[in-house]
């Protein structure tokens, strides 16, 4: 097991810089020999001035700094002064802070502030090294996924550029294959099919379809088959003549509108025997009667459907016609749940805020762990009625008021690092550091139990003894 974790020490530090700022001579050269034994690089500066012309010389992975670099020097003044250069000029760069316990106060600020971590001389080789090997491989992994949503901005905008999306916001992967297919094929004169549970965004997939087609600047008519009684659906859709029955009028039906342009034909599968009937008639000939009427009529829609339903379930149950299927099945494009693109929530909650708002930290990772079986209609509800309520400008998550899902293990996805760092941020408070980490108090309890880790004592020793 040993070798193995040495093996794991090599891999995460071998060929990275690692800067160490300290006035003592025998501080680097420790440092250097502990660091350099598992393959990184060190480069030492005995100032915070050469600690600040080295960052702005070469690539660094990671800074370890001393709080004082003068004798005489006792305050951590300088210490502070130095992250918030490192930190103003790097805002991702892991910094660990090298502390006495006279500065832990000071330590404790400067993580409130971003620094990563803080370690207390005399240091712990073996702790030491597994809080750079954390920060290092996490350093690493955020960097990979700042150039993947760099390469997904990117790939947004060019296609933003050559279609109109309709102001969609998503970061997925997941998504910007749809939108990138429904961009596409909407220039076809061919009928879509777009499937996918109730709230995902069927509605915007269509929008994007009619806005890039060659009928673009023709009608665009909307039916919502789900809100329409059997009774009304074929008058609605084909129009009605006068005297048809009781009260009746002269009046076009949607189909009718909608020649020349495009028919969004939302909840298809609520759509009756007849109605599938006559509808398939439409999409192969384009012709239709009023209801009342024996005057064959014409019209040229282009034709888009949307449904939550299974329709080859349908088909097996009798209740949808299988050949009107294969005809509106020329494309089909399935819009997925929100649960199963999770990179798309945080920015649509973001999108939904009202003017002036904003989400706290404990909000964010609520967001992003609950499921969403309402999918994006929910979310968006959710985040205008937290504005409704919540007294501050600042969204908690008591104000998204989400059913509370349970811990995943009483937090067995969380490290001893991880744990430290939270009790260090909230001064030790464990109801604060469970907020942070998304936990009840009673799930940081066990398992900082699981993982020996103590309470602390008293709030400003927070996790000095973990």
């Amino acid at each position: 097991m040993k070798d193995k974790d040495n093996q794991g020490l090599t891999d995460s530090l071998a060929e990275r810089s690692v800067l160490v700022i300290d006035d003592s001579e025998a501080v680097r050269t420790a440092l250097d020999v502990l660091l350099s034994l598992h393959g990184a690089r060190v480069i030492g500066a005995e100032s915070a001035a050469a600690g600040l012309d080295a960052l702005a010389r070469e690539p660094v992975d990671l800074v370890v700094q001393d709080m004082n670099f003068r004798r005489e020097a006792t305050s951590g003044e300088e210490g502070v002064a130095l992250f918030r250069q490192i930190r103003a000029q790097h805002p991702d760069l892991p910094v660990i802070l090298l502390t006495a316990w006279t500065h832990l106060e000071t330590a404790v600020e400067l993580v409130k502030a971003g620094a990563s971590d803080y370690v207390a001389k005399p240091w712990d080789n073996a702790r030491l090294l597994t809080t750079v090997r954390n920060l290092l491989d996490l350093h690493a992994a955020r960097a990979e996924n700042r150039a993947i949503r760099r390469q997904r901005a990117a790939a947004r905008a060019e296609l933003a550029a050559r279609f109109d999306l309709k102001g969609i916001v998503y970061e997925s992967d997941a998504m910007h294959a749809l939108v990138s297919t429904a961009a596409r094929v909407a220039h076809a004169d061919v009928p879509v099919l777009i499937t996918g549970p109730n709230g995902a965004g069927k509605e915007v997939i269509a929008d994007i379809l009619q806005a890039n087609s060659t009928v673009k600047d023709g009608p665009w008519v909307k039916v919502n088959l789900g809100a329409l009684p059997d009774t009304l659906m074929e008058a609605e859709l084909f129009g009605t003549e006068a005297g048809a029955f009781t009260g009746a009028k002269a009046r076009i039906g949607r189909f009718e509108a909608a020649d020349g342009g495009t028919i969004f034909l939302d909840e298809l599968g609520n759509l009756s025997p007849l109605g599938q009937s006559k509808l398939l008639r439409v999409l192969q000939t384009g012709e239709f009667e009023r209801l009342g009427s024996n005057v064959t009529r014409r019209t040229k829609a282009r034709v888009i459907a949307a449904t939550n339903a299974s329709l080859p379930l349908l088909i097996r149950e009798g209740r949808f016609r299988e050949d009107l299927f294969y005809r509106l099945n020329v494309i089909e494009l399935e819009v997925p749940p929100l649960a199963l693109r999770q990179d798309d929530i945080l920015p649509l909650a973001r999108h939904f805020l009202e003017p002036g708002f904003s989400l706290s930290p404990g909000a964010l990772r609520a967001l992003a762990r609950y499921n969403w079986p309402g999918n994006v209609r929910e979310l968006r509800n959710t985040i205008h009625r937290a504005c409704l309520l919540s007294i501050e400008p600042e969204v908690t998550a008591k104000a998204l008021q989400l059913p509370i899902a349970p811990e995943p293990e009483d937090g067995a996805d969380l490290d001893r690092g991880a744990i430290e760092r939270a009790l260090l941020s909230a001064e030790g408070v464990i109801a604060h550091a469970a907020r942070d980490l998304g936990l009840s108090r009673q799930a940081l309890y066990r398992r900082m139990e699981k993982l020996g880790l103590k309470a602390p004592a008293d709030p400003g020793r927070a996790s000095a003894n973990g």
